[in-house]
């Protein structure tokens, strides 16, 4: 049950094509490209690639992306995975004669082969009307002409000036008045708008095999790296088949891991044994049994994420009916869990997200991050690419299935998703923010399925999020007699800044009148727009 309210933003209704991500200037690239004649896996690159230049913290060609790509050339859902994998001279050996047991977040050990570009390179080879330098245009226009700094952008760039000092290459891109540029300042980008123009005539080929591996590989040396040559010669993005659940007449899909969207599925799986659209939104009965669902997923999670080419994962049982009716079983309805293990025997940040749907159709659910606030920290010289911090989530225990090994990918937190109905695609979606991703695609999910919500509003509604630590942060617009409930229940409250419960964007397709409906998180500085 939901008393409908009005959101502070309507949803932005259309009909031809629509993009929705966390930056205006970004999202209007997007549509710039549909109205042109390019369709939304053009317009999903011209986006992504837009977001490198206009919200540099979050995101780039340092890093990596997943995308589920809906094509009306053969009507199929198809999952690619654009995560690079670690270095071949990078082993637990190093960290173990080092001494150190946990890999840092910061400076080459957290470094693995950026697999973005060969995303956008594969998307566009299979999908795309356009070439490399027509998507890259936007990009390229805003980083030789500048753009003025937004206020969300503006902020989280202030916090990470002490981590943009720690590399001359760094500060000299992103301090370039040894601090950060302050909002509504003009930003310029030339070093990253040279690499886009080397992209745009040379392809993928120019990134992994030519000048730009070169210059990348020669810092790491220069700096007691790890990268060779070889390591980005070798990388490839792959195509990978979809995972997914059924909530009611819907099918949810996400990408399979190594990244963490096997979470949110596991979550609605047990969600679905307790008919939560005869709760009240966000009462302390709902958010408790969500809670529950969400510390269930997250302990299979860190036990199965990881890189199935060197791991053999367990995934058809943890989505069966089966499985879900045994975790939900294990929820007790008046008191929260302290310590929750696997329900399997298995022996064996930053983000931005953006959404895209064309006037035919074409449906794309794209996700690109660096892992935390720029990365690892480090700038190749001569380059702009802020380099990922990724490496950092692997295990050191040689046990782990997420162990660190050479040329292995890590687990993922980035996570696109894509629900259908009647075998077509209805809804395309995404929350960034590290683990807030899974809980938060759950909420919005829930809001409109179980609760009639509209994009906006589902997008809009306060969330909660669980953390490692099993303390729950409850957003601004929780009621008092729901904080008591969860208290009385034994759950652990702290509160949290708004920006730390996602950032979401979603498109609502109606086949039936031919009509797009997107919404944009306020939380963060985007917006959806249609023509």
């Amino acid at each position: 049950m939901y008393e409908s309210r009005f959101s502070h933003r309507s949803m932005i209704v259309s009909k031809n094509g629509l993009v929705a991500s966390s930056q205006p200037l970004a999202v209007q690239a997007g549509i710039d490209i549909l109205k042109k004649g390019g369709n939304a896996i053009d317009a999903a690159v011209a986006v992504a690639a837009t977001l490198n230049v206009v919200e540099p913290m979050s995101c780039g060609i340092g890093g990596d992306a997943f995308a589920l790509i809906h094509s009306k050339k053969d009507n199929k859902l198809h999952s690619l995975n654009a995560s690079g994998w670690s270095p071949e001279n990078l082993s637990i050996d190093y960290f173990e004669e080092k001494g150190m047991d946990k890999i840092p977040m910061t400076g080459f050990e957290a470094v693995s082969i950026p697999g973005a570009i060969s995303g956008f390179a594969k998307a566009l080879e299979r999908f795309g009307t356009m070439s490399f330098k027509e998507v890259l245009e936007p990009a390229i226009y805003y980083a030789d002409k500048g753009f003025p700094v937004s206020e969300l952008v503006g902020s989280s760039w202030y916090r990470a000036e002490e981590k943009l000092q720690t590399h001359k290459a760094t500060a000299k891109n992103y301090l370039p008045k040894g601090v950060a540029p302050r909002v509504g300042e003009t930003f310029y980008s030339k070093d990253i708008a040279k690499t886009f123009k080397l992209i745009a005539k040379g392809g993928a080929e120019e990134f992994y095999k030519g000048s730009i591996a070169k210059k990348i590989v020669e810092f790491s040396e220069k700096n007691n790296g790890f990268f060779t040559l070889e390591d980005f010669a070798a990388f490839e993005a792959k195509w990978d088949e979809p995972i997914s659940c059924k909530y009611k007449d819907y099918e949810v899909f996400q990408c399979p891991p190594n990244s963490q969207g096997i979470a949110t599925l596991l979550g609605l799986n047990i969600a679905k044994g307790f008919e939560m659209d005869s709760m009240i939104h966000n009462s302390s009965q709902y958010l408790h049994l969500l809670i529950e669902a969400k510390k269930l997923a997250w302990a299979d999670l860190r036990t199965f994420a990881a890189d199935p080419e060197f791991n053999k994962l367990p995934l058809e049982e943890l989505l069966s009916d089966e499985y879900s009716i045994k975790q939900q079983n294990r929820i007790d309805l008046n008191k929260a869990a302290e310590n929750v293990s696997p329900g399997l025997d298995w022996s064996h940040g930053d983000t931005v997200y953006l959404s895209v749907v064309d006037k035919d159709r074409n449906v794309v659910s794209f996700i690109n991050s660096l892992y935390m606030g720029f990365g690892s920290g480090i700038v190749a010289e001569g380059t702009g690419i802020c380099l990922q911090n990724r490496g950092s989530l692997f295990s050191l225990d040689r046990k782990h299935l997420n162990s660190l090994e050479p040329r292995k990918r890590p687990f993922q937190t980035i996570i696109p998703a894509m629900a259908y109905k009647d075998d077509l695609p209805v809804l395309n979606f995404g929350v960034m923010g590290g683990d807030m991703q899974p809980q938060g695609q759950m909420q919005v999910f829930l809001n409109l399925v179980d609760f009639g919500m509209n994009v906006q509003q589902a997008i809009e509604a306060p969330r909660f999020r669980h953390y490692d630590d099993n303390f729950i942060a409850l957003e601004e617009g929780i009621d008092l007699k729901t904080r008591t409930g969860l208290i009385d229940k034994g759950h652990k409250l702290r509160s949290n800044i708004r920006e730390f419960f996602g950032g979401a964007q979603a498109i609502a397709i109606d086949h039936d009148n031919d009509v797009l409906f997107g919404g944009s998180d306020p939380r963060r500085d985007g917006c959806a727009i249609g023509y």
